[in-house]
């Protein structure tokens, strides 16, 4: 038997009985979330950070078992610093930017996923789960000390909810019996098998994979394996059809091999047979196995994100494979996207219909990020004899030639999607102005000053002036835009990322750090308008 001890099971937020429990009448609440994953404590930390009461409600105590995702991006840590909370993650995490490909015994390439300097964060840590999560939690209490209205209901599971026009009714139950409150707005967060989807007789539509991959987290003392992200197709070693190493903390590595459909899963499971695999991929190597599983996976999403006065975010809107680690990172783009626009239309600030938006956007990515999955996986585990000839043929032609490299799919890395022609997406009258920093877009970091560009865009609306003018502060019907100028000359890698050959620019950017429109020099009036698209208040 194998004996997990390697739990880092955390009752970070025991139950207690809380005074709605006692109430003659359900407690009304501005936002109630369901689920106290990584998404759902960080929409937590963006609403309570804007101070917008809102209530988790989880049926367990704290952090789960067993390391789940491990790879998390520069955006996410760059989301996650918004919410002061990326800090210990870097620090416990393992920094790591080199892939190898590997077919058989060969090495067919590397790539290096963050080549050039001037980033705050690298482009991945490899973090276990329940770390992300606990780290999450600990901002969350530091926050709740400073008065953020945040409370985290551990052991509180729903067990029915009623949709109004107007809201939700929630039907808990407790160690102490049942109890019922009601939401504004209500935020599903509950995982990709979701009980609220299932209690609104949503589904999912996508694909269903054919196959298993068997994980096994394993701690060794004395490795040869660097700090890389290794994957081997048809490995010498035989261990699998694919195989997949990464180095986490702790001494940790997490191993991924692909073991086909047609499996004994609790055979594949016993210890001897992990072993077994083990050992024909490591050699003479002393481990210890602290956690396996096996698990298939899905493309699939939910085909609206928002009904009504219930939102959806993460696994319990969408599911993808997950090579390319692109599951916890989209769902912490789903909370930056969310976030900023109910906070918004919970002040007053903007229409209801601004979360329409929601829903167009992080649908794109939704289906982004499948298509690159699907792509992964069909590249990975060829349905056919031709497609197997195929990419072996871009394999070796990959090991000799450049130009074939981008054919190589072991899992395309998640990066932040750019949000093209949306109805949120002004302008873009700076002709020559990189591509990278175009309207849709992430803002790229780069340095300023003794910091960097992003922690001085903050979580506001943002007028930038790069080489040229613009107020300090603007006011455009009750929204409030800062305004922050810097010379060009001051960042050569800022001005290589907003301007590119252009002398001068400005950007507005919204308060999850995209990318509004762009101009070349300060325009009241178009900026005004932009202001107003990007609030929901012109379509």
């Amino acid at each position: 038997m194998i004996h997990d001890r390697y739990q880092l099971a955390f009752r970070l937020y025991p139950y207690e009985r809380s005074a709605d429990q006692d109430a003659a009448q359900p407690v009304r609440h501005p936002v109630v979330i369901m689920g106290g994953g990584p998404v759902g404590i960080a929409a937590a930390l963006d609403l309570g950070l804007q101070g917008i009461p809102v209530v988790v409600l989880d049926d367990h105590e704290g952090i789960g078992q067993g390391s789940r995702a491990i790879c998390f991006a520069k955006r996410s840590l760059e989301i996650a610093d918004r919410y002061g909370a990326a800090a210990p993650m870097v620090e416990k995490g393992v920094v790591w930017s080199l892939g190898k490909v590997f077919h058989d015994d060969r090495k067919v390439y590397d790539f290096n996923l963050l080549p050039e300097a001037g980033h705050k964060f690298p482009a991945f840590i490899n973090l276990q789960q329940p770390y992300f999560e606990r780290f999450l939690v600990e901002r969350v209490r530091a926050a709740q000390a400073d008065g953020a209205p945040i409370e985290i209901r551990g052991r509180n599971r729903v067990d029915g909810v009623e949709v109004t026009d107007a809201g939700a009714r929630l039907e808990i139950s407790t160690p102490e019996g049942p109890y019922a409150i009601e939401a504004d707005w209500l935020i599903g967060c509950d995982g990709a098998g979701s009980p609220l989807r299932g209690m609104m007789g949503l589904d999912f539509e996508g694909r269903v994979f054919e196959d298993s991959f068997l994980i096994a987290d394993i701690r060794m003392t004395n490795d040869d394996f660097p700090t890389e992200r290794w994957f081997w197709f048809e490995p010498h070693f035989k261990s699998g059809a694919s195989t997949l190493l990464h180095r986490q903390p702790d001494g940790i590595w997490r191993v991924d091999f692909q073991i086909g459909w047609d499996v004994d899963r609790k055979e594949e499971l016993k210890e001897e047979n992990v072993r077994a695999r083990l050992d024909a991929m490591l050699g003479d190597v002393d481990y210890e196995i602290v956690w396996t599983s096996i698990y298939t996976f899905q493309c699939r999403r939910m085909q609206k994100f928002r009904h009504g006065r219930v939102l959806f975010a993460g696994d319990s809107a969408h599911q993808v494979s997950p090579f390319g680690a692109r599951g916890a990172n989209s769902g912490m783009q789903d909370v930056d996207n969310l976030g900023w626009k109910l906070g918004m239309v919970i002040r007053g600030e903007a229409p209801e219909r601004l979360l329409d938006s929601y829903h167009e956007e992080r649908a794109y990515g939704a289906d982004e990020n499948i298509l690159n999955s699907t792509r992964a996986t069909d590249f990975i585990t060829p349905k056919s004899t031709v497609s197997h000839v195929f990419r072996n043929a871009v394999l070796d032609l990959a090991e000799h030639h450049a130009f074939a490299r981008p054919l190589v799919n072991s899992g395309r890395l998640s990066v932040p999607c750019v949000y093209d022609g949306l109805s949120l997406t002004g302008a873009d009258a700076l002709h020559a102005g990189p591509g990278r920093s175009r309207p849709g877009a992430p803002c790229p970091d780069a340095p300023l000053g003794a910091g960097f560009l992003l922690e001085q865009l903050g979580g506001g609306f943002v007028l930038l002036g790069l080489g040229v003018s613009v107020p300090s502060a603007l006011d455009v019907g009750g929204v409030a835009v800062a305004g922050l100028c810097v010379e060009a000359e001051t960042s050569a890698a800022l001005a290589e990322r907003y301007l590119g050959v252009e002398p001068s620019a400005v950007y507005l950017i919204r308060p999850d750090q995209h990318v509004v429109a762009r101009w070349p020099g300060f325009d009241d009036d178009a900026v005004r308008a932009a202001v107003r698209l990007a609030c929901g208040w012109e379509e």
